[in-house]
């Protein structure tokens, strides 16, 4: 079974998934901060995929993104580093990005890579839903990988409904229509939009993103979905960080605990 499906059939709430770039803060660091998250108690990871252009960034993101790309980050390198993940780390691992380099990759073979390493699901942001099942859905099913997509505030309940249908990992809830970035509290707008979610009653599972960023963003929006994302505020972390190994830990235990 795939792993995504797996957490979900074991655990139904406060489910922490972290995000960070690879290739920041140091070239060679992604596959040390995905075996120090899962023995921090994460339980599910999204590694990004750096890109020039990632226009539903914020700049913390944004910064690492092109920090990743001046160490010399790139998809087949990023596959290469994580060809062995699978021999330590059991929890799902995605990679989230953009498609433009995953077409420069080739969507077959980005699927072939993704399933040799042990990747369970991809998000690609700007890839229409409409092109993914017509194009590219076989690629992603034959090597049993979940296509995550995304919603916000503006979408339409009817387009809520066909995302359930085609998904089958779980619905990513962007938490606001703005670019990540670590957010003060939940404001009064968006419970709403999370109420609204979660009375429709969808086959998948919730999880919200963008803004979630502390012990109490993350207990709140685990009120509404069965988990949450943080990114911004961890890759801040990263980057100010003296020991890395130390210093994941403490973040995780202070988002759990």
């Amino acid at each position: 079974m795939n792993r995504i499906n797996q957490l979900f059939q074991q655990k139904k709430d406060n489910i922490l998934s972290i995000y960070f770039t690879a290739g920041h803060p140091t070239l060679d660091s992604a596959a040390d901060i995905i075996k120090k998250l899962e023995k921090s108690g994460v339980e599910m990871i999204e590694i990004g995929m750096p890109f020039s252009d990632p226009l539903a960034d914020g700049p913390v993101i944004q910064d690492s993104s092109s920090k990743a790309l001046k160490n010399g980050m790139s998809i087949k390198l990023l596959f290469e580093q994580l060809k062995n993940i699978r021999e330590e780390v059991k929890i799902p691992l995605l990679l989230m990005g953009y498609i433009n380099p995953v077409f420069q990759f080739g969507i077959e073979n980005f699927c072939k890579k993704c399933k040799e390493t042990g990747i369970d699901g991809v998000i690609l942001p700007d890839l229409p839903m409409d092109e993914y099942e017509q194009q590219y859905k076989k690629y992603f099913e034959e090597n049993d990988l979940r296509f995550i997509f995304l919603i916000t505030p503006r979408t339409s309940p009817e387009r809520v409904n066909m995302i359930d249908t085609v998904s089958s990992g779980f619905i990513y809830m962007v938490s606001s229509s703005s670019t990540t970035g670590a957010k003060g509290n939940i404001v009064e707008k968006q419970v709403d939009y999370f109420t609204r979610i979660k009375a429709m009653n969808l086959k998948n599972p919730l999880i919200i993103g963008f803004g979630i960023s502390n012990h109490e963003t993350f207990t709140h929006a685990c009120h509404y979905a069965n988990g949450a994302i943080i990114g911004s505020a961890f890759v801040k972390m990263l980057d100010e960080a003296k020991n890395i190994g130390l210093e994941i830990k403490s973040f995780v235990s202070g988002i759990i605990s």
